[in-house]
C-alpha cells in the first residue's frame, strides 16, 4: 500500500508544498532522463509477495501485527487489513538462477512467516481472494491501524461524499454498500517488477499492455468473493470499484477511475505518464519532504522524487510504471499488479517467468504497437480474461483467438526465446514455462475452484463448502502442487463445527411475504418451498412481523373462509431477531428461552437472513 509516512493534504500550506516538489520532481526526472543518467545498462527482477492469515478454522485472522513484529525481518510489512502481510522481495540481476534465487527467498521467507504464525495458530494462504472473508471482517477494527490507511480511507470517503457501492455480475451478483476502502483489503497479489531502459520504456509499456489480457487469462485465481460466483478474477472489478471515487448524476460526464488499465497507447516518454497523472487525477495524499530534487541534482546527488512516488502510489494502474533509486542509480520499472497470489509458490514463479520472458522476447514487428493493434482492443482482451478467464476469445492483430490457443501457439514460444536471450538456466525455463503450458491445457485456479464450490454447494450449506474450499488450498499449497494437478475435493464431513457466529449458518435464501399480502397467499408459498417459517415485511421493506407453520394451521382451525385475511391479521408481531455476530451459543439460549423455532438475522435494520432450530442442532452439544 505504499508509503507509510503520508498524510491527506487537507492543509492548503502542506498541500501546496507537496504539489511544489511534485511539479520540481518532473523536472528533475526529465532532466536525468535528458542526460543519459538512468541505469539502463542492466536488468533487474523484483517482487511482492502478498498473503492471508487465517486462524485454525480457515477464517481471517486478525493476528498480523503481532506476527510482524514477532518476524522482525525488513523484508515484511503490513497491509491494509490486519489479516493481511506482504513480503518485499530482494531485486535480482535477470540471468542465470535468477529465479531460483526468487524462489528460496520466497519460499524461506514464507516458512519464517508460517513458523511465528504457527505459535500464535494462524496459518498462511496465497489466495487472491480469502474465500471465508466474510462481510464481518470488512468492519473498521480490521483496518491495520497506521496513519496511512486511515488517511487514505478518510481522504476517499470524503472526496466521494457517499459510501462505497459494489456491484459486480458475474453467474452471480454482487450489489453492497460499504462506508470503508476495506473491500480492497480482500485483494492478495504476487506483483512483479521488471527494471526497463529508459530509451526504451514506452515500447515495453505498451507490449506489457498488449499481453496483459492473455497473461491473466492464464492466471486466473479470485473467482469467489463473499460466497458469490462472479469473474474468473474478480480482483480487477473490485480493486476498481472498491476505491472508486467517481459520484453518479444525472449529467453524462467521463470520469477517470483511480484503478486503471489506461485509455489509450504511452507517446512521448515515461515523464508524460506522470504529467497526465497529475492533470487527470486529484492529489490526495501527501508527506513532509525536506530534500528538493532540483537542489539535490545541483548538488551531484541523484534524488529520490519523493512526491512523485508517493503520488503515482495512489494511482493505481495494472502496469504501473516506477522510479526508483538503488545502489545510487536511478532507474525506472514496470509494476504488473494485475497477477493475484497463489495458488502454490510454483504456479507463482512460473507466471514470474512467463510474463518476464514475454516482456523480453517481444517481437520487432511489436516495437511500435500503436501502428499495428488498436489500444480499445487491447483494453477489451484483458476485461474479457478478468471475466471469462482462460475461456476467454481475445481480438490479436486483428484476429479472433482464443486464450489457450494464443498461449500455446505464440506466446509460449516467445517467452521461451525472451528467457533464453537474458541466458536463464535452461532447467528453469523448461520447468517454469511446462508449468504454464500444462496448466493452459488443463485447469487454471479459478476454474478449479468454482468447479468444486459448485459441487460441494449441491451437499453442503455455502459456509461450510467454502471451508472445505479453503482447507484444500491450504492443504494443496503446503505440497507447493501446481493447480493444474489438483483433484477434486471428496467431502468426508460435515464441517460446520468450526461455525462461531450466526452468519456462518443462516440461510441466505429468504421467501418473505408482505404484511398486506393475502393469506392465502404465505399458505401457499410455505407449501411450495416446504419451509416452516416466513418473514413479514412492510411497505418499506422493513421486517414488520414473521408467520410460522404453527401461526398457519391454527388459523385455517379456526377460520373456514380465509379470502377477507392478511398476512398482517395472523402473523406474530412481537418477535425476536439476531445480529449476524451474535455468537451461535448465544442464538440457541435466546431460542429455548423464548421457545421460538426461528431467528430473523437483522443488519443495518435491513433483514438478510433467517436461523431455523435444524440449523442449530449440530451445534447444541458443542
Amino acid at each position: 500500500m505504499g508509503d507509510h509516512s503520508v498524510n491527506p493534504t487537507s492543509n492548503k500550506s502542506e498541500h501546496n508544498s507537496f504539489i511544489k516538489h511534485l511539479l520540481d520532481d518532473i523536472e528533475a526526472l526529465q532532466y536525468m532522463l535528458d542526460h543519459n543518467m538512468m541505469e539502463d545498462d542492466i536488468r533487474r527482477i523484483g517482487s511482492e509477495q502478498e498473503f492471508c492469515l487465517m486462524n485454525q478454522n480457515f477464517r481471517p485472522s486478525d493476528k498480523a501485527e503481532l506476527i510482524l513484529k514477532k518476524i522482525n525481518d525488513p523484508h515484511f510489512t503490513t497491509e491494509l487489513a490486519k489479516y493481511n502481510l506482504e513480503i518485499n522481495l530482494d531485486p535480482f540481476e535477470l540471468t542465470g538462477d535468477c529465479f531460483t534465487q526468487v524462489e528460496n527467498q520466497l519460499s524461506t521467507l514464507l516458512s519464517k512467516a508460517g513458523e511465528v504464525a504457527k505459535l500464535e495458530d494462524v496459518k498462511l494462504l496465497l489466495t487472491g481472494i480469502l474465500p471465508t472473508i466474510t462481510k464481518h471482517e470488512l468492519a473498521f477494527n480490521y483496518m491495520t491501524p497506521n496513519p496511512r490507511y486511515w488517511a487514505l480511507n478518510n481522504m476517499m470517503r470524503s472526496l466521494r461524499g457517499s459510501d462505497f457501492e459494489l456491484k459486480i455480475r458475474g453467474v452471480d451478483e454482487l450489489s453492497i454498500k460499504h462506508d470503508s476502502v476495506l473491500f480492497e483489503a480482500c485483494n492478495t497479489s504476487f506483483q512483479i517488477h521488471l527494471q526497463i531502459p529508459s530509451h526504451d520504456f514506452v515500447a515495453s509499456h505498451n507490449w506489457a499492455q498488449a499481453i496483459s489480457g492473455p497473461v491473466l487469462g492464464i492466471c486466473t485465481n479470485s473467482p469467489l468473493l463473499l460466497g458469490r460466483e462472479l469473474w474468473c478474477e474478480t480482483r480487477i472489478a473490485l480493486f476498481q470499484q472498491s476505491i472508486d471515487l467517481r459520484s453518479s448524476s444525472h449529467s453524462l460526464k467521463d470520469q477517470r477511475p483511480r484503478v486503471t488499465f489506461g485509455t489509450e497507447w504511452l507517446t512521448g516518454s515515461v515523464v508524460d505518464i506522470f504529467k497526465n497523472d497529475i492533470a487527470n487525477y486529484k492529489v490526495i495524499l501527501g508527506k513532509a519532504i525536506q530534500k528538493n530534487s532540483i537542489d539535490e541534482l545541483q548538488k551531484g546527488n541523484i534524488p529520490k522524487l519523493e512526491a512523485l512516488t508517493t503520488n503515482n502510489s495512489t494511482i493505481y494502474r495494472w502496469n504501473r510504471p516506477c522510479y526508483g533509486v538503488g545502489g545510487g542509480k536511478p532507474h525506472l520499472r514496470i509494476e504488473n499488479r494485475y497477477i493475484p497470489s497463489g495458488p502454490t509458490q510454483i504456479d507463482e514463479l512460473a507466471n514470474f517467468a512467463f510474463w518476464i520472458g514475454l516482456m523480453m522476447g517481444r517481437p520487432s514487428n511489436c516495437d511500435d504497437l500503436p501502428a499495428v493493434m488498436d489500444f480499445r482492443e487491447v483494453k477489451a482482451n484483458f476485461i474479457k480474461s478478468a471475466r471469462t478467464g482462460k475461456e476467454s476469445v481475445l481480438r490479436w492483430f486483428g484476429k479472433r483467438i482464443a486464450v489457450k490457443d494464443l498461449v500455446l501457439q505464440e506466446l509460449l514460444p516467445i517467452a521461451e526465446e525472451g528467457l533464453k536471450k537474458c541466458k536463464i538456466d535452461q532447467a528453469d525455463i523448461s520447468r517454469l514455462l511446462n508449468i504454464i503450458e500444462k496448466r493452459t491445457k488443463g485447469q487454471t485456479g479459478s476454474q478449479w475452484t468454482v468447479d468444486n464450490y459448485r459441487r460441494l454447494k449441491d451437499e453442503l450449506k455455502p459456509d461450510d463448502s467454502l471451508l472445505i474450499l479453503t482447507k484444500t488450498m491450504y492443504e494443496n499449497q503446503n505440497e507447493n502442487k501446481p493447480v493444474h494437478n489438483w483433484e477434486d475435493i471428496v467431502v468426508k464431513s460435515n464441517v460446520n463445527k468450526h461455525a462461531k457466529f450466526v452468519h456462518h449458518i443462516m440461510s441466505r435464501q429468504l421467501f418473505t411475504v408482505n404484511e398486506n399480502d393475502p393469506a392465502e397467499l404465505a399458505v401457499k408459498v410455505m407449501e411450495w418451498k416446504g419451509i416452516h417459517h416466513i418473514p413479514v415485511e412492510n411497505e418499506k421493506r422493513e421486517i414488520a412481523g414473521i408467520l410460522t407453520w404453527t401461526h398457519m394451521k391454527r388459523f385455517n382451525a379456526q377460520n373456514q373462509s380465509k379470502e377477507d385475511y392478511t398476512v398482517k391479521d395472523i402473523m406474530e408481531k412481537n418477535i425476536l431477531f439476531a445480529s449476524p455476530t451474535m455468537e451461535i451459543k448465544a442464538a440457541i439460549v435466546l431460542m429455548k428461552k423464548h421457545e421460538v423455532g426461528c431467528l430473523p438475522v437483522i443488519s443495518d435494520d435491513h433483514l438478510i437472513g433467517i436461523i431455523t432450530i435444524p440449523d442449530l442442532i449440530p451445534f447444541e452439544h458443542d
